[in-house]
């Protein structure tokens, strides 16, 4: 690797004499633990210019947050910042409060990871917007609303009027984040940093606050500092890219440049661990075409797709999972009718196979994984592991059952006990349902530590004292300790950093293959779940839209819904996204003139 240098960003279509806005030198930031100075960021140097789009990518830890956050100095109270950062020539490092108040929202706004943290729930989405306007402008309250309907309309919020008295847990995530664009808009800033600006969102929603940052930065001529570790992300959006590992910049370079030929080990093994969608089934929409403004799919693959499911149910099998016309419906509150969250869906796992189970927030996905552990009760229709139909059982009655199902969680942090070890975590399903002693409970444990490639020592370790990516393995290793024949994997890697997220896919493919368990795997990670699964499900708002075999749904999907899911799925390559986003635009018309 190369030495910890300054790396600055060449000026690469750049018009001659047009200097950068922001213009970082030799940037540190350090974090006082224990009375030491712990560096977080150091000798970062960089530029940007009007109109560019500039990543700052790296994992958790790497110091791409903090460096940004020292910008407008908003470090927690035990951190500091030296070294220079000027905007349009006025230095930011240790200037007064002051000075760095009337900057922010005004030349400098930010975009932040979780707008539902951000935004002040005791208030209107609209009067925090308007707020935004009046602390750096002098117009009137009247004229302070007028422009904060405008902003509304401007990041494309339906009914900007009636929306704009709206709190922000009447929008839905994607709108509560063009809240948050429309807020940090407001006063027209040079600069907008942009934190892990869609990592809360669906592929869609991500897909069309993307497209919404990109016109803005088109129309504005103002510059972006995006910050993310989502690689599909930065080959969509950003035009140079700068690589950050433990607090250093490692390597800087135009996107196209930095993805095609990548220079050091650090950021080649960052795009080496990123699912590749299409990488599996050779290109995802294979087959699917825009003709005369209407979506068209060959026949033959639609007739192929409807065969191989038949065969599919109809395997003469006894199924490791079978749904049925499933119905799973929350009771109403407050005189709130009830909510219908699941309906009539079918599907059916043979032994051995993984199963994807896709759709957005709100689609069903996590209802019908708890529905298939006994965790919550379906209202209609059936559900049979391995032939046994668990709907009508009593908990004493699935009691003996929970050794063949299992479940791994989103979160880990919060899945496990806290006040256990690691080795009484994993030991517990063991102890309650086999009765081990002590000395064959301590052998199945150290088993199974080195199952999920875990050291042995790590039983007396509690949860707080590992990173995310072994507190997961430690889910996994719990959720396969009674050798289950049907796994669930409830968004498992969705929280990880990309290379941890490869491991961890890693792990579960071995384990799968070495032990032979069927696993329904939920995600919105379309490219995860192509690594992994056989079979894919689609659910949208409850219903089931498409299922069969995973080149199947990927390159020739029947369903519009799908072929949207799909079509918005970036890809960590600069030139195939740029063709999957018009192919994306050719696809929403077409399916608006469909519909017409």
């Amino acid at each position: 690797m190369a030495a910890h240098s300054s790396v600055v960003i060449s000026d690469e279509q750049v018009p001659l004499g047009n200097g950068p806005i922001l213009a970082v030198k030799g940037l540190g930031v350090d974090f006082n633990v224990d009375n030491e100075w712990v560096m977080a960021a150091e000798d970062v140097s960089y530029e940007i210019h009007p109109g560019e789009i500039l990543a700052i990518v790296g994992e958790s830890g790497s110091g791409k947050s903090m460096s940004s956050m020292a910008l407008l100095g908003l470090l927690p109270r035990n951190g500091r910042s030296h070294g220079s950062a000027r905007m349009l020539g006025k230095e930011l490092i240790g200037a007064p409060q002051g000075t760095l108040r009337r900057v922010r929202g005004n030349e400098i706004a930010m975009i932040f990871q979780e707008p539902m943290t951000a935004l002040n729930p005791v208030l209107t989405v609209g009067e925090q917007i308007r707020e935004a306007v009046e602390q750096h402008t002098e117009l009137s309250p009247a004229q302070a609303k007028k422009r904060a309907i405008e902003l509304l309309r401007m990041v494309e919020i339906p009914e900007a009027e009636r929306r704009y008295d709206s709190f922000p847990h009447q929008f839905s995530g994607g709108q509560r984040q063009r809240a948050m664009i429309a807020i940090a808009l407001a006063n027209d800033p040079m600069l907008l940093i942009a934190d892990e600006p869609t990592t809360a969102l669906d592929v869609t929603v991500q897909a069309e606050v993307l497209d919404l940052l990109r016109k803005l930065n088109k129309r504005l001529n103002s510059a972006v500092l995006l910050i993310t570790h989502d690689m599909g992300v930065v080959a969509d959006l950003a035009d140079h890219v700068v690589v950050m590992e433990k607090g250093r910049i490692v390597e800087a370079a135009p996107t196209a440049r930095l993805f095609a030929a990548p220079t050091e080990a650090y950021t080649q093994q960052l795009l080496g661990a990123v699912p590749h969608l299409g990488s599996k089934v050779g290109g995802v929409l294979a087959d699917v075409e825009v003709v005369d403004g209407h979506l068209s799919i060959h026949e033959e693959y639609a007739e192929a797709a409807l065969r191989a499911r038949e065969t599919h149910t109809a395997s003469g099998v006894v199924p490791a999972l079978e749904l049925t016309d499933v119905d799973i419906e929350y009771p109403g509150r407050f005189r709130q009718p009830p909510f219908k969250a699941v309906n009539g869906v079918s599907l059916t796992i043979n032994p051995g196979e993984v199963m994807g189970l896709v759709g957005e927030s709100g689609s069903g996905k996590s209802t019908i994984a708890r529905a298939v552990t006994g965790l919550i009760r379906t209202s209609g229709g059936r559900v049979r592991i391995g032939g046994t139909d668990i709907t009508e059982l009593t908990a004493r009655q699935l009691l003996p059952l929970r050794k063949k199902f299992a479940i791994v969680f989103q979160d880990p942090a919060a899945s496990l006990n806290p006040r256990l070890s690691i080795g009484d975590s994993i030991g517990e399903p063991l102890l309650l349902h086999e009765k081990l002693g002590r000395g064959e409970l301590d052998k199945r444990v150290a088993s199974l530590l080195e199952d999920v490639q875990l050291p042995v020592a790590f039983r007396n370790r509690y949860p707080h004292e590992l990173s995310g990516g072994q507190r997961q393995r430690v889910g996994i290793a719990r959720a396969l300790s009674l050798q289950p024949d049907l796994l669930v994997a409830d968004e498992p890697t969705s929280a990880l950093d990309v290379s941890v997220q490869a491991k961890v896919l890693e792990l579960l493919q071995e384990l799968q293959r070495e032990r032979g368990f069927a696993c329904l795997f939920v995600s919105h990670d379309l490219a995860v779940v192509e690594l992994l699964a056989s079979h894919i499900a689609v659910l949208n708002k409850g219903n089931l839209v498409e299922q069969g075999s995973t080149e199947q749904v990927l390159k020739y999907p029947r369903d519009a819904y799908t072929r949207r899911l799909l079509a918005a799925a970036p890809v960590p390559d600069p030139a195939v996204q740029a063709l999957r986003r018009e192919q994306r635009t050719a696809i929403l018309a077409a399916g608006a003139t469909d519909q017409d």
